[in-house]
C-alpha cells in the first residue's frame, strides 16, 4: 500500500489504496513505520508523501472504518466520556504489545484515531522535512495528512481539495481545524469547515492552503527539486523551527478537542446513519465503474445542498 524509493537523502512514499485511494488502518500502519524509521535514519534528510493512484492524492478516511468503529458503541458517547477515553487509551499505546491489541480490538476506532495524531505529531516533531506531493483530489483525512507535511505542491488540474466532513454530520478529526486555522486563518477556516464546500488548487493557492502550484506531469518534479534543496539545511534547525512553529499548548489542547468532538458527533445515531448512506452511496459507484469523478460530478452537489437532522 506504500511503494518507497529513496534517491540520495530523499524519499518518495506513494500511497497506492486503488480505486479511491482512501485511508485506512493498513494504509496507516505502513505510514506510522516508515515515519518512525525515517526520523531515525540520519540518511533521510526528506520525505515526499504522494499518491500511485491517478488522479487521487487522498479520497478521505475510509467512512466504512470510521461507521464501524462508531457501531462497536452501544450508545452515543458524550463528549466528555469521550475525553476521558482518549486520554486513557493514549498513554497504552506507547506500548508495542499493548498497541497492537487496541488496534485490532473493540477500541480499534477510537485507537486509530490515535495513531493518526500520532503520526502527526511524529512528523512535526521529527528533523526530517515533509513535502506533500499533491497530485490529486485531496478531501478530509487527505488534506489533513497534507497538512501535516511541512511544504504542500499540488497539481493545478481539475481537482477538489478540502473538509467536506460537516456534510456527514463529522468535524475535521485529523487535527484539520487546527493546521487550517493556522494556514489560512479563523474565520476562513470556520466558513471553509462549515460550508464543507472544496477548493480548486488555484483557490487554495491563494488563501494559503498550499505553497506551490504544478503542472500535473510536473508535481513530482518540482516537490523534489524542493524537498533536495532543503535536504541541504541543518537538521538541529530544521527541528528547532519545526517545534517553534507547530508545538505549544495551545495547539495540544485544541487537537485533543477534535478528538473529543469527532469521536462523539462519530457515535451520534444521526450521524452513523448519515456515514452509512455515504458509504453505499460510495461503494455503488465503484462497483458501477463510474468511480470517484463520477461520485463528485453526480453526488458532491446533492451534498453540499444539506440533509434534515
Amino acid at each position: 500500500m506504500l511503494i518507497t524509493e529513496q534517491s540520495g537523502a530523499v524519499l518518495t512514499a506513494a500511497m497506492n489504496n486503488p480505486p479511491f485511494n482512501f485511508l485506512d488502518t493498513p494504509l496507516m500502519l505502513e505510514l506510522e513505520r516508515l515515519i518512525e524509521r525515517v526520523d531515525r535514519d540520519p540518511g533521510v534528510r526528506a520525505v515526499i508523501i504522494t499518491s500511485a493512484v491517478p488522479e487521487v492524492f487522498i479520497s478521505h478516511y475510509d467512512v466504512g472504518e470510521i461507521l464501524q468503529g462508531a457501531e462497536r458503541m452501544p450508545i452515543p458517547v458524550p463528549v466528555p466520556l469521550a475525553a476521558v477515553a482518549l486520554r486513557g487509551l493514549a498513554p497504552l499505546r506507547r506500548v508495542p504489545g499493548v498497541r497492537k491489541l487496541l488496534d485490532h480490538g473493540p477500541s480499534a476506532g477510537v485507537a486509530g484515531l490515535l495513531r493518526y495524531h500520532a503520526v502527526i505529531a511524529r512528523m512535526r516533531r521529527s528533523s526530517t522535512v515533509f513535502v506533500a506531493a499533491i497530485n490529486g483530489r485531496a478531501l478530509g483525512g487527505g488534506l489533513e495528512l497534507a497538512l501535516g507535511c511541512d511544504i504542500r505542491v499540488m497539481a493545478d488540474g481539475p481537482y477538489e481539495i478540502g473538509q467536506p466532513e460537516i456534510l456527514i454530520g463529522l468535524l475535521p478529526g485529523g487535527g484539520g481545524i487546527q493546521a487550517l486555522s493556522r494556514s489560512v486563518g479563523i474565520s476562513a477556516t470556520v466558513e471553509m469547515v462549515l460550508e464543507g464546500r472544496p477548493l480548486t488548487p488555484r483557490q487554495a493557492l491563494d488563501v494559503g492552503i498550499l505553497h506551490h502550484l504544478a503542472e500535473p506531469d510536473r508535481t513530482i518534479a518540482v516537490a523534489t527539486e524542493i524537498a533536495e534543496r532543503l535536504t541541504r539545511r541543518s537538521p538541529a534547525a530544521v527541528r528547532a523551527i519545526k517545534h517553534a512553529a507547530y508545538g505549544g499548548a495551545a495547539l495540544n489542547r485544541g487537537l485533543a478537542m477534535e478528538r473529543n468532538f469527532f469521536l462523539a458527533l462519530a457515535t451520534r445515531r444521526d450521524t452513523r446513519q448519515a456515514m452509512r448512506d455515504y458509504r453505499d452511496t460510495v461503494g455503488a459507484y465503484e462497483r458501477s465503474g463510474a468511480g470517484l469523478p463520477g461520485f463528485v460530478t453526480e453526488q458532491l452537489p446533492r451534498l453540499l445542498r444539506g440533509r434534515e437532522w
